[in-house]
């Protein structure tokens, strides 16, 4: 779909804003199967457990390729449940009987998680690939996903429907003068992907997270060792928020290249963006340690913590928004920072963050 087709289905009342993401796949399509919503009866000796499919059987099912798929379950399009003894993720039939019942499908939902890169993105738009990058790397449109290239190199892919919707939403921006604003940080080198990248990937990790250390192990993923060690002085703790980090559905990308790359990409690298994560780090902290310490050598497992939580089996569908909606805040509004915020001691959240200038020496 081009700009001006859904300028004019929006106009028309009957364009309807979709999500879409992950990684390339070169195979084809796999045609739909017969719908997998059919199950045998439960008998009186047969307890009536909900049928499930495997991930790629679901992604036969639902006409798409396992990149899609996988890129459709990070968005939250579709709902998984654990295997067996925590094995690979399954799909309830009914999950795949209520995608398979949209009057858009199959090719709604391939839409959906439908990426595309620089080039493209820019075609989409109608604008040059240069000015297409410049937007990018001022933060106007996220990436959501990248791939290395031959040279190892980070390509960005964004997802195509957000794009139109910026179109919509910000037409001068394609058509006139980069804002003053806006050119003096692009001058001055400013990068906005792989921060914008980052901030999405916590805030979807945090939508399907409910347990408070889990929680806080996400915010603590975008600390480098040394910031994460002047926030969480417990090395135990640091241990435990290790152990219980959530990672996306599928896991990291299976090259090592690609595995060292999105490590790399996940660390902030700005001041205030480290110091809104550490910030966010310190409060989750308390609400982890309120609901239950951290395990330490000796402890009674049974007395110093309970569970976490079972995940949850069914991601409801998000509601789909424009880029600049769908993006977590990426820094503290100004004049915003809760640094007043006091323990009950006295001691200042910046104090307790340990933080402090690094010019300062």
């Amino acid at each position: 779909m081009t700009v001006k087709e859904a300028v004019r289905a929006r106009t028309g009342s009957a364009y309807e804003v979709r999500g879409g993401d992950e990684s390339r796949d070169e195979g084809e399509h796999t045609p739909p199967g017969t719908s997998a919503a059919t199950a045998t009866p439960a008998t009186a000796d047969t307890p009536a457990t909900p049928a499930t499919v495997a991930a790629g059987r679901a992604a036969q099912e639902l006409g798409l390729r396992r990149s899609e798929f996988e890129l459709a379950v990070h968005l939250g399009l579709i709902a998984v449940t654990a295997g067996p003894g925590s094995g690979r993720p399954r799909v309830h039939e009914r999950e795949i009987a209520r995608l398979r019942e949209d009057p858009g499908f199959p090719d709604g939902l391939a839409e959906r998680v439908r990426t595309v890169g620089t080039a493209e993105g820019a075609a989409l738009l109608g604008i040059a690939p240069a000015r297409f990058t410049r937007l990018a790397r001022a933060g106007c449109v996220s990436p959501v996903t990248f791939y290395l290239n031959r040279y190892r190199a980070v390509v960005w892919l964004y997802l195509a429907d957000e794009l139109a919707s910026f179109a919509v939403r910000e037409p001068e921006l394609l058509a006139n003068r980069t804002p003053l604003g806006m050119r003096t940080m692009l001058e001055a080198g400013g990068d906005r992907r792989a921060r914008n990248w980052r901030s999405q990937r916590i805030d979807r990790l945090l939508k399907r997270t409910v347990d408070p250390w889990a929680r806080a192990a996400v915010e603590a993923s975008a600390l480098d060792s040394a910031h994460l060690a002047e926030v969480v002085e417990d090395p135990y703790e640091r241990a435990y928020l290790a152990r219980v980090r959530p990672e996306p559905v599928f896991g990291r990308p299976g090259s090592v290249a690609a595995r060292e790359t999105m490590g790399e990409l996940m660390l902030a690298d700005d001041p205030d963006e480290i110091l809104w994560r550490r910030i966010n780090l310190t409060l989750g902290l308390d609400l982890a340690r309120e609901e239950r310490p951290a395990p330490h050598p000796g402890d009674d497992p049974g007395a110093r913590m309970t569970p976490a939580p079972e995940p949850t089996s069914r991601v409801a569908p998000p509601q789909a928004q424009p880029v600049a909606e769908t993006a977590a805040p990426l820094s503290p509004p100004a004049g915003e920072t809760p640094s007043g915020l006091r323990e009950p001691g006295g001691k200042r959240l910046l104090a307790r963050l340990g933080w402090r200038r690094r010019s300062d020496g």
